[in-house]
C-alpha cells in the first residue's frame, strides 16, 4: 500500500532467534565435550616484536684499503667494533655514541692484513676473499672465506691462520657464493652457510664445527631471491640471518630473519625487518647485542670499493 514501510523479515521471529541461540550453545557444548576445550583451543600466536630504526652512520677514511666490509662484531656493551674487509684486512677500535645510543664516530685502534698458515699476507681474490667474521669469548678470531672455501682461526689479527679441515662439500660450492655467513655459539660451536644454496627452492645448508669435526645437521628455508650474507647468535641465544637481494639499477634490499635455535634445527622464523630498494647500501655484516633497552642489530655495508657506494653502519632495536 502507498506510504507503508516494509520491514525486513525475521526468520521465525523472536522465538526462532531464541531457538537458534540454544542450538548454537548446544553445538558449542558438544564440541567442547568431544575434544576438550584446552586441547582444541588454538595456541595464541606469540606477539611480534617491535623493531625500531635507530640510526645510520656513514664511515669514511682516507685509505686505499678501506672498504669492502663483509663482517662486523660489536662488543657486548656496544663500545667497541671489529670490521672485516673482503680483501683480507681487519680493523678494530672504539665506538662513540650519543645519549640516545646512536653512533657518532668510530675511532680506529689498529688494523692488520690477514695471513695464511705460513704467515704470509693473503692476496685479495681466490685466497683472500674473507667474508664471515665471528669472535669467541676468549678473543679468538674465526673467518670464513669464499673463493678457496674454508674457515680459519686466528689467535690474534696478525697471527698465522689455522685452517679447519675442508669437507668435500666445501669444494663443490659455487665460486663467489660460498661461506659468507659465520656465527659462533657461547660454547665455541661454529655455524656457517653459503650465500647460495644451488637452487631457489633448495634450503641453505647449515654447517657446524663442533668437537673437532664438521657436520651438516639442518638447513634454513630459502625464499625468493634472498641470499644469505651474514649471521650472528644474539644474547637471547637465537640465530639472526642477514640476507640480500640485488635489484640491478634499483640497488639492494636487505632482510633480517630470526630463528629459535636447537641442535636439531631452527624454528619460529620471524622476519624482523625488510628494507626497500636503495634504502641502504649493500649490507653484508651483522652483529647482535643488548643495549640495555632491547636487542640491538648492527649491520655494515660492502661498498665494493666503488665511488657510487658507501660504507654504512645501520642499527635497529628489537623490543619484545
Amino acid at each position: 500500500m502507498p506510504g507503508r514501510r516494509h520491514r525486513p523479515l525475521r526468520r521465525g521471529g523472536r522465538a526462532g532467534a531464541a531457538t537458534g541461540r540454544r542450538r548454537l550453545r548446544g553445538l558449542a557444548l558438544s564440541l567442547s565435550l568431544l575434544c576438550g576445550v584446552p586441547a582444541c583451543a588454538a595456541d595464541p600466536a606469540p606477539p611480534r616484536p617491535r623493531v625500531d630504526y635507530v640510526a645510520t652512520y656513514v664511515w669514511q677514511m682516507e685509505d686505499e684499503t678501506f672498504g669492502g666490509f663483509s663482517g662486523i662484531e660489536i662488543s657486548a656493551d656496544g663500545s667497541r667494533f671489529t670490521a672485516l674487509s673482503d680483501r683480507a684486512t681487519i680493523r678494530w677500535g672504539s665506538v662513540q655514541r650519543d645519549a640516545q645510543g646512536r653512533i657518532r664516530g668510530l675511532e680506529l685502534s689498529g688494523r692488520a692484513h690477514l695471513r695464511d698458515s705460513a704467515g704470509k699476507p693473503l692476496k685479495p681474490g681466490w685466497q683472500g676473499d674473507s667474508e664471515g667474521l665471528a669472535i669467541a669469548p676468549d678473543g679468538t678470531i674465526w673467518i670464513s672465506f669464499e673463493g678457496l672455501t674454508r674457515v680459519a682461526r686466528h689467535d690474534t689479527p696478525d697471527s698465522p691462520a689455522k685452517p679447519l679441515p675442508r669437507p668435500a662439500e666445501f669444494k663443490t660450492m659455487q665460486r663467489n657464493s660460498s661461506l659468507e655467513a659465520l656465527a659462533i655459539l657461547p660454547d665455541g660451536t661454529l655455524l656457517t652457510l653459503p650465500e647460495r644454496s644451488g637452487a631457489l627452492t633448495r634450503p641453505f645448508p647449515v654447517w657446524r664445527w663442533r668437537d673437532g669435526k664438521w657436520d651438516q645437521p639442518f638447513s634454513i628455508p630459502r625464499s625468493g631471491d634472498w641470499l644469505a650474507v651474514g649471521a650472528d647468535i644474539g644474547p637471547d641465544g637465537r640465530l639472526y640471518l642477514l640476507e640480500r637481494d640485488f635489484k640491478g639499477l634499483l640497488g639492494f634490499r636487505s632482510r633480517v630473519r630470526r630463528f629459535d635455535l636447537s641442535d636439531s634445527g631452527v624454528a619460529n622464523e620471524n622476519v624482523l625487518l625488510e628494507s626497500r630498494p636503495l634504502q641502504y647500501d649493500n649490507l653484508e655484516g651483522i652483529s647482535v647485542w643488548h643495549d640495555g633497552r632491547g636487542i640491538r642489530i648492527t649491520m655494515i655495508s660492502d661498498d665494493n670499493f666503488g665511488w657510487l657506494q658507501r660504507t654504512e653502519l645501520v642499527e635497529y632495536r628489537v623490543a619484545e
